[in-house]
């Protein structure tokens, strides 16, 4: 049975020129890049050529970016970082319910150690209230951290008002950019972002490899304790072959920005359409139209996760949901819960995020298995 992978959102196979460019540093460029030997050297050199590749895809500067090994452990760097260098200022940080488990767990640890975390509400379509953050600053608030875009139902949120409100009240604003990478033409400069996170298994890069930019003047202090590496921020011997994949694959997904985004939104647009008309109860999650490219989020009565995943697997195709399961029994989504979605609806929803390799025919035999399980209940 031919696989049909629409879960992007989640991982995305790694591009076969990243591949090919990532394979010396495997075993002929298997050097140390803290050596001080030539194969030392050389494996340095290729690491901040990807520095490079980075800074320039966001419009930062290569001493602002610090490789890490995943988006999760860019959140928790940035955040718990950040916080520990600026704690003399205050211990209050607003962050909103929808955030990654990598930022809303990171939070709940920071309350744990004496720190405050104010949860911003969000309306129907998932935007932060702007109001209630400005209300929510206060004189001891150091940290704003909202993400760019949600991974479930991808709304893209007002960054840039976001960064203008934190900076008119003193506060060090960061973004989880995790799923925004490749979908949005993002310059940390313009937007005002001070931290933003990033995971490269996004964006055909491979897993296990993430970046986080830090303005230059923005203290913030290492949580990982060991050797000097990544400018005393993160201890640990650098993954050199995943480094120079990230590089490569950063730079060649804003390369092909037009194309891949026009092809997403193309089929994200069709598949909604087509399933608004097909199927008339599923009701679309997140906003219609500030919303990534390749994402659709919809939730279907009469039908729970666990039943529609098991049902879409026999039919060897690949998608997430919207409810986690765990041993069967769903578990309601935070992001679905904050935005309003009832509990009914909550439990049988479904996250289609597409990708370079789709095609109309892949996404016309999704809508049809579609068709038969949800109007078959």
């Amino acid at each position: 049975m031919k696989i049909r992978y629409f879960d992007h959102a989640a991982t995305t196979p790694v591009s076969s020129s990243v591949m090919q460019e990532m394979l010396p540093y495997f075993n002929t460029e298997y050097g140390n890049a803290s050596s001080l030997y030539s194969l030392g050297r050389q494996a340095r050199n290729a690491v901040e050529q990807a520095r490079r590749r980075v800074a320039n895809s966001l419009g930062a500067k290569p001493e602002e970016i610090y490789f890490t090994s995943c988006g999760s452990e860019s959140d928790n760097l940035a955040i718990k970082g950040i916080v520990y260098a600026n704690q003399s200022r205050g211990k209050h940080i607003i962050t909103s319910k929808i955030e990654h488990p990598a930022v809303l767990n990171t939070c709940k640890r920071l309350e744990n150690q004496g720190f405050e975390v104010t949860y911003l509400d969000v309306d129907k379509n998932g935007f932060v209230n702007l109001q209630q953050l400005l209300n929510s600053i206060r004189p001891n608030t150091i940290l704003i951290t909202i993400m760019f875009a949600n991974n479930e139902i991808g709304t893209i949120e007002p960054i840039e008002k976001i960064a203008q409100i934190a900076h008119a009240n003193n506060v060090i604003f960061h973004t989880d950019a995790v799923q925004a990478i490749g979908n949005i033409r993002i310059n940390v400069k313009n937007l005002g972002i001070d931290s933003l996170s990033l995971s490269g298994h996004k964006f055909y890069a491979p897993k296990g490899v993430g970046a986080l930019y830090v303005r230059e003047g923005i203290k913030f202090d290492r949580v990982q304790d060991g050797g000097h590496q990544e400018k005393d921020k993160r201890a640990g011997t650098e993954n050199v072959a995943g480094i120079v994949g990230l590089g490569k694959a950063i730079e060649e997904v804003y390369e092909n920005f037009d194309w891949y985004n026009r092809k997403l939104t193309n089929m994200r647009d069709f598949f909604i359409s087509e399933v608004e008309r097909n199927i008339p109860q599923a009701k679309l999650n997140g906003d219609r139209v500030n919303r990534l490219p390749g994402n659709v989020n919809f939730s279907f009565p009469n039908i729970n996760t666990k039943e529609l995943f098991d049902a879409l697997d026999e039919k060897g195709i690949c998608a997430s949901a919207g409810s986690a399961c765990s041993s069967g029994n769903p578990i309601p989504s935070h992001v679905l819960t904050a935005i309003g979605v009832p509990r009914y609806l909550n439990r049988g929803s479904l996250r289609v995020t597409f990708g370079k390799d789709n095609t109309n025919e892949d996404v016309l035999y999704l809508l049809d298995s579609l068709k038969e399980i949800i109007l078959d209940q």
